[in-house]
């Protein structure tokens, strides 16, 4: 069995239906850990729609929803994911949140650039994401995992990153995805 990485800090759990019934009632599974401040209130309506899913087996589902994980302590301090499988041109589309206690130290970036490697790798040829213009930190996050603005509104903020090459792979930030 292969050791998840962990150089930079974080680890990523597939949402488990167990795990996100907890996430909704407040309470971590026996054994997790959590940061005090998680889960984000912006979490329950992603959560909510991972559980309606019917099709399929959504714990399985590589395009849906991730745990971000302190490397070190193994305790949950975010979620990432993604809103669905890529469309007829390969778009998909992610968010992300990290809890406040556990800012600022890479760890959003990290896991963006994560799922821009889960993407690329698994046919996505474009990712985008969006925020408020005034959510400076967010747009940091997604100009260091390598994404670029591509539109912009009063009210959001547009990013993408194009992948190319085989398998939608590319190399412009250092190795990431």
């Amino acid at each position: 069995m292969t050791e998840p990485d962990t150089s930079d800090g974080i680890v990523l759990s597939a949402m488990s239906r167990a795990m996100a019934k907890s996430v909704l009632a407040g309470v971590p599974l026996e054994g997790d850990t959590w940061a005090p401040d998680y889960p984000l209130a912006d979490e329950y309506d992603a959560v909510r729609s991972f559980l309606s899913q019917e099709d399929g087996n959504p714990e399985s589902a590589v395009f849906g929803l991730y745990v971000i994980r302190d490397a070190v302590s193994g305790v949950a301090i975010g979620g990432i994911g993604f809103f669905g499988a890529p469309d007829a041109d390969g778009v998909v589309e992610i968010g992300y949140g990290i809890v406040p206690s556990m800012r600022r130290r890479g760890r959003a970036t990290a896991a963006v650039r994560r799922v821009l490697r889960i993407a690329a790798e698994h046919g996505a040829t474009v990712v985008r994401a969006d925020t408020t213009p005034q959510n400076h930190a967010s747009i940091g996050v997604m100009r260091r995992a390598g994404m670029t603005e591509w539109r912009r509104s009063d009210e959001l903020v547009f990013f993408e990153r194009r992948l190319t090459g085989p398998r939608g792979q590319d190399d412009h930030t250092g190795g990431a995805p």
